[in-house]
């Protein structure tokens, strides 16, 4: 232990400066770093349709997609859906040997217009708008959801926005389209694209899981050009989640969730590191890192949270002392989970909230309740000790962090919310179901 000592000091070092350094901008999923996790302070616990809202902007088109910001730029895509096209349908799915459709699946026998749209920061005035694509789409999408569900990411001087099937564009911070790549067929069981691009060096990755996992594959590409720099096939099904890079002083690692494997790969070359077996279930939640640890959860049909030690390298089986604890309660269908100091919070997908010694993973506490009835999709980020739950109906949930469930607020923008909220520059960024809201402290 005490020859680790030193090693894990160096890493958590580097996180929290580089979380530091990168906490006035929001660049990606769950901020620059993919946490969820802001250090700013100066920020409201409470607001209302008329409390703390600096602007609201309405928005045209549909989008599950958080808002990024950098410097005074929000980005965020959305999606129009049209009429209907004659002849129009979607791919084909195959299940246990017959042709399959979900009962929710809709959307591909209509004209879709894919939007990627520039927002001033400090004013919530629309800076420009841009159709990535128009037509057909490839496959459904839940009716429930939207095409418009990955979030952008952002160097700070492009955009990468994402719509699966239909592309992977790069635009300027003018909104000059620079570049598109077409990454191919991925069909996703009429459920439609969630996954999220992230940034290494100089790449755009991609995890591109479809329906059983024949043609599945993970793929980075230049962001100065658009041109597939490698490409990995992976056996693993159709999947929700975003990838993790994470950096620490002796290499980096990007980790995939998977219902097959959890694998880590070289985000330079796309080598394999390691894997595990997979977690048996839908993978939507996206990996989280901290105590030198990565993180890995899905909610069904199986609930399973697991922490692996980075570094590891080959098979890993279950009793690998890589593996340091696991837990089969309490963990939600679609919102990630959240870790925010040491304690590593899980909720349901109707907002019970249990809580886990992040280095240990023994239980603090379990099922805290919300004080009404509440659905999920967004998910969690936290601030100055505080972590918010945003439901479907608009209603955050403001929760105190550590060892006691105390809800310290409850806040409505009488608007429905699926999108996961952004932190930047004292202000956080909401998107409803028809605005993107400004909450910041106006007084």
């Amino acid at each position: 232990m005490r020859r680790l000592t030193p090693l894990i000091f160096l890493f958590t070092l580097f996180v929290v400066t580089t979380a530091i350094a990168k906490d006035k901008n929001w660049s990606q999923w769950r901020g620059s770093d993919g946490t969820g996790v802001s250090s700013e302070t100066n920020l409201p616990a409470e607001w209302s349709s008329n409390k703390n809202i600096k602007w609201k902007t309405p928005l045209s088109g549909s989008g599950h997609s958080s808002p990024i910001v950098w410097g005074n730029r929000i980005f965020l895509t959305a999606e129009i859906e049209g009429d209907v096209v004659p002849g129009a349908e979607a791919v084909k799915h195959v299940a246990e040997g017959s042709d399959y459709k979900h009962p929710d699946a809709v959307g591909a026998d209509r004209h879709h217009t894919f939007k990627v749209i520039c927002i001033d920061r400090d004013n919530g005035k629309l800076l420009w708008g841009r159709t990535a694509y128009e037509g057909t789409v490839y496959d459904d999408r839940h009716r429930k959801s939207s095409h418009a569900s990955p979030t952008p990411t952002t160097d700070g001087k492009n955009v990468f926005a994402y719509f699966g099937t239909e592309g992977l564009y790069c635009y300027d911070f003018a909104g000059k389209f620079i570049w598109k790549a077409m990454p191919g067929p991925i069909a996703t069981l009429g459920m439609g694209t969630a996954t999220s691009p992230v940034l290494f060096d100089d790449l755009v990755i991609l995890q591109c899981d479809e329906d059983n996992g024949e043609k599945s594959f993970i793929a980075a590409y230049d962001k100065k050009t658009g041109k597939e720099t490698w490409s990995v096939p992976r056996k693993v099904q159709v999947s929700w989640t975003t990838p993790l890079v994470v950096r620490s002083p002796q290499r980096a690692e990007l980790i995939t969730s998977g219902n097959e494997f959890i694998i880590s790969y070289d985000p330079k070359t796309g080598n394999e590191l390691w894997r595990t077996k997979g977690h048996e279930s839908n993978a939507i939640a996206s990996p989280l890192i901290g105590h030198g640890m990565v993180f890995i959860s899905a909610g069904y049909p199986l609930k399973r949270t697991l922490a692996i030690k980075l570094g590891a390298s080959g098979e890993l089986d279950s009793l690998n002392a890589n593996i340091v604890w696991r837990y089969n309660k309490g963990s939600a269908y679609v919102p990630s989970p959240i870790l925010y100091g040491d304690y590593f919070y899980i909720m349901t997908d109707r907002g019970m909230m249990s809580c886990l010694d992040a280095k240990t993973g023994k239980l603090i506490y379990e099922g805290a309740r919300l004080p009404m009835p509440a659905t999920f999709t967004a998910s969690p980020v936290a601030f100055d000790g505080k972590i918010l739950l945003t439901s479907e109906d608009g209603d955050t949930f403001v929760i105190k962090a550590g060892d006691k469930h105390e809800v310290l607020a409850t806040n409505s923008i009488d608007e429905p919310v699926y999108a996961s909220p952004a932190i930047s520059g004292g202000m956080i960024f909401l998107r409803g179901e028809k605005n993107l809201y400004c909450i910041g402290k106006t007084n």
